[in-house]
């Protein structure tokens, strides 16, 4: 009915515009649901939730990740070899390119023990060539290389007495006539060549064989040969009677001298104690080995 004073024609217009305006605003778009309208994941900050937002029930899927190397040969394509590395009673299990020289081996041994490459004795059928590679010397897989080395300080003490026992041999010797004329020694050395001796080659330097040295004469003209042990750092002299067994670490010193007519062969004799008696001499050294021992039993680190 009517309100008093308001007339019937405008209370209807009033109730018309309420109810439109209600419409009007039951119509109405809230703020931001334009953004819903935007592709998956099209929104940066600021947008709508719905644009970084996986699927309901899905978790949201990272980019794949590019691999990382980390600078090793084995993903290089190059020919890798393993090799079983001692030193000092312990073992390391290395892979090494193939096609890696022997200096290269030695920074690498460098790595694993701390030993500096001059300071190292490395030896595989004898010392290992620095300028030749793996292939070239042979090796396989499952090989053994043997490592011989002190720190600087163990050397520095081990060498004072070394090197005046040097200096002390270098002077007598430079005072004596030339050794193969020495009584003592023409008595061996007038048998002549053993029958077995092994053959030598002049002028050149070859490593140690993988076989014993034999055909040679001791001081007492008995028949001698040499075994070089590297895996256990020794020197085997063997005779007809028995086998001395003796640490390389124990032999102070070599020396060698040709065979006067007979060049290509030399008498060797290693050096046991602190004086001359104590020299083990053999006679009929394949000239082309004699370099090879003296490394291998006093190491190249030691110059003297």
């Amino acid at each position: 009915r009517a309100l008093p004073g308001l007339p019937r024609g405008g209370l209807y217009t009033i109730i018309m515009a309420a109810a439109a305006a209600s419409a009007a605003a039951d119509g109405a778009e809230e703020p931001g649901m334009e953004a819903e309208e935007l592709p998956l994941g099209c929104g940066g900050e600021g947008g709508s939730v719905a644009a970084g937002r996986s699927p309901e029930g899905e978790e949201r899927r990272e980019p794949p990740q590019a691999s990382v190397s980390n600078g090793g040969e084995a993903g290089s394509g190059k020919e890798l070899v393993e090799l079983k590395v001692i030193w000092n009673k312990n073992k390391y299990d290395v892979k090494f390119c193939l096609d890696s020289t022997g200096a290269e081996l030695k920074q690498k041994i460098h790595s694993l023990t701390g030993l500096p490459p001059a300071m190292q004795k490395v030896m595989f059928k004898g010392l290992l060539p620095e300028e030749k590679t793996l292939r070239e010397i042979k090796v396989t897989n499952g090989a053994k290389i043997m490592v011989v080395g002190s720190t600087i300080n163990d050397v520095l003490a081990v060498n004072t007495p070394k090197e005046a026992a040097q200096q002390e041999v270098k002077a007598e010797e430079n005072k004596k006539e030339p050794l193969c004329r020495q009584k003592q020694h023409r008595k061996v050395l007038d048998k002549g060549k053993p029958d077995d001796v092994m053959p030598s080659v002049k002028g050149v330097q070859e490593r140690l064989p993988t076989v014993p040295l034999s055909g040679m004469y001791n001081k007492s003209g008995g028949k001698v040969r040499l075994t070089f042990k590297l895996e256990q750092d020794q020197l085997w002299i063997g005779t007809k009677e028995r086998t001395e067994k003796l640490p390389m670490g124990s032999i102070k010193n070599v020396v060698s001298e040709p065979i006067e007519g007979h060049e290509d062969y030399h008498m060797m004799a290693f050096q046991l104690g602190p004086t001359e008696a104590s020299y083990y001499w053999v006679y009929w050294v394949p000239t082309q080995y004699v370099d090879a021992i003296k490394d291998t039993v006093l190491g190249k680190w030691q110059y003297f």
